[in-house]
């Protein structure tokens, strides 16, 4: 009986480890539009916030 339940108990934290691992974090605005034409929408100065490859690392 001890064997068992040790098996399901793995079994669950095996699964919640990998389920837990599917989460996806993304930041600043998260459209596929081009960086120009959400600056128009947002009504910004520049488009620099919008383009990915001219966002400074936060390191």
């Amino acid at each position: 009986m001890k064997k068992r339940t040790l098996k399901a108990l793995c079994g669950v934290l095996a699964a919640g480890i990998l389920l837990s691992s599917c989460v996806v974090h993304r930041e600043g605005p998260s459209t596929n539009l081009p960086p120009g034409q959400a600056k128009k929408i947002y009504g910004t100065k520049s488009a620099k916030p919008f383009a990915p490859g001219q966002q400074k690392k936060g390191y």
